[in-house]
């Protein structure tokens, strides 16, 4: 097997760990540049001790100059960095005959004035974003197959979107009723000095943050109004659990009148039947983030309460796993013609 020279730029976050851990052992994949501007000349196995011996663990980091990402042969590029900093770092590999699988925020969004809103400032790079594939490989998969830029998705709306996208393409729920609230495991908030994410803050203890407007909701609300054919506005309420890992929604909206609940679970089957990573748990099926950590899985189960006539979507995901890296992965496979699912089976 022709195996692809990898690049990973900001590796030394949690989503590049992650990067680290599917790469090292991917069987397609030869690792030849990982950046940290905090670690630049130390060795990958001495900086994450879990990698030592690990084939590859001898690689140093090196700054993320492009120059020197592109003298190392790679051909592809994964981006662990925050939103702002990686479309820099993306437009430069670009120039420089890579592709790239970018995992912040900057290339998810069609509009660049939505970017603004939510980001809080000007989009770094407006030209590309025509040029941007989003990510999610069970939608767009021809499209990621080809992509030069990829915009891998976040992990609360990878989390809604595969469940509501369905139903929304088939017109089987009112768009204006939708709902949805996720809790995420601390590592999603990132690898950071943050007196909020200390263990004595977040240990047993629950809390919604970000609201009424998390800056997921942006690539949430643009994915959900192009599988509805019109503007969709949701209410979303993220809120940190005390958990390192896992990622689990619920999602409630009306169904339509004179749709049989049933059509649900019809609607999901078609959807993802030979999907690789959807694991459909059927009605009354309670998505546990137990069964999906440190896997590319995400489990979805559904019910319909006819109280209330709302249809109630139950999802889990690893928030590093299928919400960040392995996802990314996913798409690396689909970019270089490999099997979905190759280094990524497992459980």
């Amino acid at each position: 097997m022709n195996r692809i020279k990898t690049a990973i730029v900001g590796a030394s976050g949690y989503s590049g760990m992650e990067l680290l851990r599917l790469l090292l052992g991917h069987p397609g994949v030869d690792l030849v540049a990982v950046t940290s501007r905090q670690e630049a000349g130390k060795a990958l196995g001495d900086v994450f001790p879990r990698f030592r011996k690990a084939p590859g663990s001898e690689l140093t980091f090196i700054e993320p100059d492009p120059d020197g990402i592109a003298a190392t042969g790679a051909k592809v590029a994964f981006l662990a960095l925050p939103h702002g900093v990686a479309a820099e770092i993306a437009r430069a590999l670009l120039a420089r005959g890579l592709r790239v699988i970018d995992l912040s925020a900057d290339f998810r969004l069609r509009d660049p004035a939505v970017y603004a809103e939510f980001y809080g400032h000007a989009h770094p790079a407006p030209d590309l974003l025509e040029e941007a594939v989003y990510g999610l490989p069970e939608i767009r998969a021809e499209h990621i197959k080809t992509a030069l830029l990829v915009a891998s998705p976040g992990c609360y709306p990878t989390s809604i979107l595969l469940p509501l996208l369905p139903l929304l393409r088939e017109n089987l729920i009112d768009p204006a009723t939708i709902v949805a609230n996720s809790m995420s495991g601390v590592s999603g908030a990132g690898r950071k000095l943050d007196l909020t994410l200390l263990f004595c803050e977040c240990n047993e203890s629950a809390r919604a943050y970000g609201v009424p407007k998390h800056r997921h909701l942006s690539e949430i609300e643009q994915e959900l109004s192009l599988a509805a054919g019109e503007a969709v506005v949701i209410s979303f309420i993220p809120h940190l659990i005390p958990v390192n890992a896992g990622l689990a929604t619920t999602t409630t909206a009306k169904l339509r009148e004179g749709v049989p609940p049933d059509a649900i679970g019809t609607a999901l089957e078609k959807a993802y039947a030979g999907q690789p990573f959807v694991r459909l748990l059927g009605k009354g099926g309670c998505a546990d983030t137990k069964n999906v950590t440190r896997t590319n899985f995400i489990d979805i189960g559904w019910q319909f309460d006819p109280r209330t006539g709302r249809v109630i979507l139950m999802s889990a995901e690893d928030n590093v796993g299928k919400g960040a890296g392995g996802q990314a992965v996913q798409a690396f496979n689909l970019m270089v013609g490999f099997s979905e699912t190759h280094g990524l089976q497992n459980f």
